[in-house]
């Protein structure tokens, strides 16, 4: 479980409901169906009316994406495994590898493999593989965008509940404790027009755009690596070639690590 989005989610409903205790307001009062409907309900059909069936009926998958921590190698284990491979196909040529593609469990990675085992051009593999990118680029953006938008109707829908609960609180003019009630259950809309807004939607489509953004990194290395195995660059110089998606601070640690490891084998 991707921990961060449930920790986030928490903490921002124990600051609202804190918030309100210290301010002397009840959190009973954030039980208002009303709000609810046209907060929630209002989003939904917003979202309906902006984005196509198809994308819509994604939003359960994209919460999955949001509650489940992403399965991905790290970069060091992928550009040592990228070295172990370019030793193989130095050593044995490329056809060596025909068993390992085998045993590869990501699809993209094992498409790429196959793709240089059978002799395809490296223009044409790059193409393909940099095709495929673009695609899953343009996928998750469309599943960021969904919420990203659905961040900015919520908290104008909170208006938007205010101003009905406004006008059923200017119906009792006559009746001073129904009318105060009435108008703190009317921003109780906004209220919570703004939290799912700013607290919920816009978060969620920063933290998928980051996931994103991690997984393309993660196939960009894939790319180059298939490629410089293909082109017959040695072992070093495929480290120092993906090396540079590795921050500079991330690099010196993994080098300590492996000097240790080889270290222990050695020793």
């Amino acid at each position: 479980m991707e921990k961060s989005t449930l920790i986030g989610i928490v903490l921002g409903i124990v600051a609202v409901v804190v918030g309100m205790v210290l301010k002397h307001a009840s959190p009973m009062a954030l039980l208002n169906p009303a709000a609810f409907m046209i907060i929630i309900v209002g989003t939904v059909a917003a979202l309906f009316n902006a984005f196509p069936l198809g994308e819509i009926k994604r939003i359960p998958a994209l919460f999955k994406i949001l509650f489940t921590e992403q399965k991905l190698p790290s970069k060091r284990e992928l550009i040592d495994q990228f070295m172990n491979w370019a030793s193989i196909a130095r050593r044995e040529g490329l056809l060596a590898l025909e068993n390992t593609s085998d045993e590869i469990e990501d699809p993209f990675l094992k498409n790429g493999m196959k793709m240089i085992i059978d002799g395809g051009e490296p223009e044409f593999v790059r193409d393909v593989l940099n095709e495929e990118i673009y695609a899953i680029e343009e996928r998750h953006q469309a599943g960021a965008l969904i919420f990203s938008q659905a961040g900015s109707y919520a908290p104008t829908l909170g208006v938007l509940g205010a101003v009905v609960g406004l006008i059923a609180a200017l119906g009792n003019l006559s009746d001073i404790d129904v009318l105060g009630v009435s108008i703190a259950a009317a921003f109780v809309a906004t209220l919570l027009g703004i939290f799912t807004g700013y607290v919920l939607w816009h978060p969620f489509a920063t933290k998928l755009k980051r996931k994103s953004k991690l997984e393309i990194e993660i196939k960009k290395i894939m790319v180059e690596g298939l490629l410089s195995i293909q082109a017959g660059v040695s072992p070093a110089a495929i480290e120092q070639k993906l090396l540079v998606y590795i921050p500079s601070q991330d690099r010196v640690v993994a080098k300590e690590e492996k000097k240790e490891e080889e270290a222990a084998v050695n020793g």
